[in-house]
């Protein structure tokens, strides 16, 4: 993507930035220029402080972190390891050193979103973070839509995830009516039933909805 591209991209709406520094001045600088452009900021002083309280915050399901690379106590790279420990899975932006970018491609290595080098353009590192923020909303809107669906296979009886299963495997009517020992009509009933709970109006469109579950794992 072209740098004026990216720049036109907005963060969504009710996005979050989690600014992670031991450096007051820095967290203030960040806080007042991702405000300047219309970005709520959430300041925390140090890894600890932040994973201490990030469990328990009832904030913007769309937020990414800003994590300055060396802090006393903490450091980023811990401080990323131990969040994905606690199951928070939110886009990370390390702010590095010049001599802290191996560590930092250690860190996207380890689902890092990216790193900005110090001292860095300010239109730049908002441009990374609206991208992570973005990134961020794509995953949360994934989430919701196979709970979404995940809801609506749990909807369906024994006898119509069999027909479903069959459908997905390509077989026609006859042939899942011989399989399942059952009529064409019966079939026929559970395959419009099928389609009618998954919301969908043919075979193609049910196996487009389904397979990106399987693929991830959630069935």
């Amino acid at each position: 993507m072209s740098a004026s591209a990216e720049t036109s991209r907005i963060a969504p709406a009710g996005a979050l930035v989690h600014i992670v520094d031991d450096d007051l001045a820095i967290r203030d600088s960040l806080a007042w220029l991702l405000k300047s452009r219309g970005i709520a900021s959430r300041q925390w002083e140090g890894g600890e402080a932040f994973l201490s309280g990030i469990s328990a915050e009832e904030s913007s399901p769309v937020a990414c972190v800003v994590l300055d690379m060396r802090m006393s106590g903490m450091d980023g790279l811990a401080t990323l390891d131990a969040l994905h420990h606690k199951g928070v899975r939110l886009p990370v932006l390390f702010l590095t050193g010049h001599a802290d970018v191996p560590i930092a491609v250690d860190a996207l290595k380890k689902g890092a979103f990216d790193f900005v080098e110090k001292p860095f353009n300010d239109n730049a590192l908002v441009d990374r973070i609206v991208a992570a923020l973005i990134e961020a909303e794509e995953r949360h809107q994934a989430l919701k839509g196979r709970d979404l669906v995940g809801g609506q296979l749990a909807s369906l009886t024994q006898r119509e995830n069999e027909v479903m299963e069959l459908l997905l495997a390509g077989k026609l009517n006859k042939q899942i009516a011989d399989q399942l020992g059952v009529s064409m009509r019966t079939v026929e009933v559970h395959r419009s039933r099928v389609f009618e709970k998954m919301g969908v109006s043919n075979a193609v469109e049910l196996a487009n909805l389904v397979g990106p579950l399987r693929l991830g794992g959630l069935r």
